[in-house]
């Protein structure tokens, strides 16, 4: 036991023998993204010369029902860049007569239920995560966080742009990605990439680069490689502020109240440092606009784990959720801002290298007397080392405390170091 954990540290420090890290399956799979050489508009029509310049992507391999010959629906994927953008274009053929079908028109559809079109990312080339962009055959988005090698978080959602176009014996996505919207790691020149096409005519699920049929097409361990004509555009100046104001006033006609005013100010910050590494700030959130929750009837006696959506826990919000089990969680950053409102904070997440992620938060809320709650603040840090070709090691810190809290016996004694309250005495 001793020599394993001293074979472990050797690892963390100094990372792993080459030897060990296995070459990509697909890595024979590639695709040149070359620079723009017209402008391009979004528009779902491929006009532009830029396109006719493009290296094709096609002879799709099929997933389901079988993986063991070409797709029988046939698909063809351009890429180009500019420097503010990369752009996609695609051709999705249909594989029999009659028109598309799609159940929803809402964002992140789902998959199984839809004709559409995906494409899976991987721009740190870890073969662990990256980035989802798509859509369904009536034009709704489709975008989340890849982590873990193949899951896909929909509850992130960015800024960009794709157009629809339906012919009769095809129907085309294209569509631009701002490089602002996602992380990369800078100098480097090929990123693990792969295509997705789900037509329900046909009943036939393919992808560019094969993946076998036991495992998803999201399945970045599977992706082919995109090859820069040049390095990427290096990282500008990326800052997004989101100020918000809130007023009103009510009154209690009933009982005769004299009318009470509310007025609310906040501020969101994002802050790229690098290509790849990401500082979230906020002061006196208002999470108003967040999509509600699914309503669900719960038959056990363990609580509820409903997925975050507020949009400053979600980027790399995997370091923290992978700790536990379904029902068991060292941390769920839920619990932050449930019972009290949030004053400020502050998180730092991204990846340092190639082997290293992080994600470091500090949350101040503020106090509640009508139920005793003090001031608390919650501090957590998680990190985590890439082991091998495609295994991780992580590691958390949790730590939430009370601040100047003073207790009233007759609303129960607080715990520093817990929410629950014992009976008043």
């Amino acid at each position: 036991m001793v020599k394993f954990f001293q074979v472990l540290m050797v690892f963390l420090v100094f990372g792993v023998p080459s030897s060990l890290l296995a070459q990509k399956f697909n890595n024979a799979y590639k695709l040149e993204i070359k620079k723009a050489t017209s402008d391009i508009e979004i528009d779902g029509i491929m006009d532009e010369q830029s396109w006719q310049d493009a290296e094709v992507a096609d002879h799709f391999f099929m997933i389901l029902p079988i993986d063991t010959s070409f797709a029988e629906v046939l698909t063809d994927v351009r890429m180009t860049y500019d420097e503010k953008n990369i752009y996609i274009f695609v051709n999705n053929y249909h594989g029999a007569p009659g028109p598309y079908m799609v159940e929803s028109l809402r964002r992140d559809f789902s998959f199984t239920k839809n004709d559409n079109f995906l494409l899976f990312m991987d721009p740190f080339d870890d073969q662990t995560n990256g980035f989802s962009f798509g859509s369904n055959a009536a034009g709704a988005q489709w975008d989340g966080i890849m982590y873990n090698g193949g899951s896909v978080d929909l509850s992130w959602d960015n800024k960009w742009l794709s157009s629809v176009k339906n012919y009769e014996d095809r129907w085309t996505f294209e569509a631009a990605i701002p490089f602002k919207s996602i992380r990369y790691k800078k100098g480097i020149r090929e990123w693990g990439i792969n295509f997705s096409r789900n037509d329900l005519k046909t009943t036939e699920k393919s992808s560019w680069a094969p993946v076998p049929r036991q495992f998803p097409s999201a399945s970045l361990a599977y992706t082919g490689n995109l090859v820069w004509d040049q390095l990427p555009p290096a990282a500008s100046t990326n800052i997004s502020l989101i100020p918000y104001a809130l007023a009103g006033t009510t009154k209690n006609y009933n009982v005769g109240d004299a009318a009470g005013n509310r007025h609310e100010v906040g501020l969101d910050a994002k802050i790229a440092l690098g290509s790849s590494l990401n500082l979230d700030l906020t002061v006196n959130p208002d999470f108003s606009q967040v999509e509600v929750d699914l309503q669900v009837t719960n038959l056990d006696r363990f609580e509820l784990f409903f997925p975050e959506r507020r949009q400053f826990f979600l980027e790399n919000g995997d370091i923290f959720a992978n700790f536990g089990y379904e029902n068991i969680r060292p941390f769920f950053s839920r619990r932050i801002g449930l019972l009290a409102p949030i004053d400020f904070g502050a998180r730092l997440s991204g990846k340092i290298n190639r082997d290293w992620r992080l994600s470091a938060m500090n949350m101040q809320t503020g106090q509640v007397k009508e139920i005793g709650l003090p001031a608390q603040n919650f501090t957590v840090v998680g990190l985590q080392r890439r082991v091998f070709s495609r295994s991780n090691i992580s590691a958390i810190f949790v730590n939430k405390e009370s601040l100047d809290y003073t207790p009233d016996l007759s609303l129960g004694v607080l715990s520093l170091f817990s929410v629950q309250q014992e009976p008043g005495l």
